[in-house]
């Protein structure tokens, strides 16, 4: 019961950042964001393990997974924050959704696992369900769509490399690595796109990344006392605090065919991780 707790506080807590964050694209350009995203939040973890977890300060066992999937996290912040700040939070998070999915094609690609007809086909069944959100020939697909559906698949791309990693590095070092890796990356371009801050402006940014810092954290506790494949179809729970701040902060609500598509990529994704269970009960 206390991962479960956890878990959900922070999938709750996610999609406060998002808010956050698409509040401040409205007035800065979004690499601004992500960079605030990370430069915090490097700071911040830094500041929280040297004080409680500081035998968790070393260097990574495995340089190379650690920086290949602090990559596509990294990827996947910029073109989620960059859809939100175009469509509403609801039809990115939900496009973006697909990942499960994507996990399962690269979990047959990449890492040679075996993946039976049933889950195949509710893979079949989660691309349906996008088909039914961005309805091609229908509405016009824009860049922010794309860029929620790439987020998707940077993000499968960083669960394959945390499978990869297999824990041989401690979770709090994963964080902070991942927070001063995309701090590295995001300052070599933010100077291309930098306007003035206000102190409002700062402050916020601040809160986003100690919002998200303390998401991720929850994470990591949670899953010290459950799997991570049984606690993965609580991530769903995202959607419903999405919604709400995305209608009463910007007036966005989604539309009928948003949900009937969200309803399906969902039912997609929690029986793919019900068969991820299975088999692992299996082996």
């Amino acid at each position: 019961m206390k991962a479960v707790i956890l878990n959900i506080s922070a999938w709750m807590l996610l999609p406060v950042m998002d808010g956050i964050a698409k509040h401040l694209s409205t007035e800065i350009h979004f690499m601004q964001v992500v960079w605030g995203r990370y430069f915090f939040m490097a700071l911040i973890s830094l500041i929280i393990t040297y004080f409680f977890f500081n035998k968790h300060l070393k260097w990574p066992n495995n340089i190379q997974i650690q920086l290949i999937r602090s990559l596509f996290l990294f990827l996947s912040t910029i073109l989620f924050f960059y859809a939100i700040s175009i469509i509403s939070l609801s039809e990115a998070l939900t496009l973006a959704f697909i990942s499960p999915m994507i996990v399962t094609l690269l979990s047959a690609l990449v890492l040679k696992e075996k993946v039976g007809i049933r889950r195949w086909s509710a893979v079949i069944v989660g691309f349906v369900g996008v088909l039914f959100v961005v309805r091609p020939g229908f509405t016009e697909i824009n860049l922010a769509t794309i860029t929620a559906l790439g987020c998707g698949i940077s993000y499968a791309v960083y669960i394959i490399s945390t499978r990869k990693l297999s824990s041989q590095d401690s979770p709090f070092l994963t964080l902070i690595f991942t927070g001063v890796s995309g701090s590295i990356i995001i300052s070599f371009l933010v100077p291309f796109f930098w306007s003035s801050l206000t102190i409002m402006q700062l402050i916020l940014l601040i809160s986003l990344a100690s919002i998200g810092t303390l998401a991720h954290f929850l994470l990591i506790l949670s899953l010290n006392f459950a799997e991570a494949s049984k606690l993965a179809p609580l991530s769903y729970s995202e959607i419903i605090m999405n919604v709400v701040i995305g209608y009463y902060f910007f007036g966005d609500f989604p539309d009928h065919w948003i949900w009937v598509g969200l309803l399906i990529i969902i039912s997609s994704g929690v029986y793919i991780s019900l068969r991820e269970n299975v088999k692992n009960q299996k082996i």
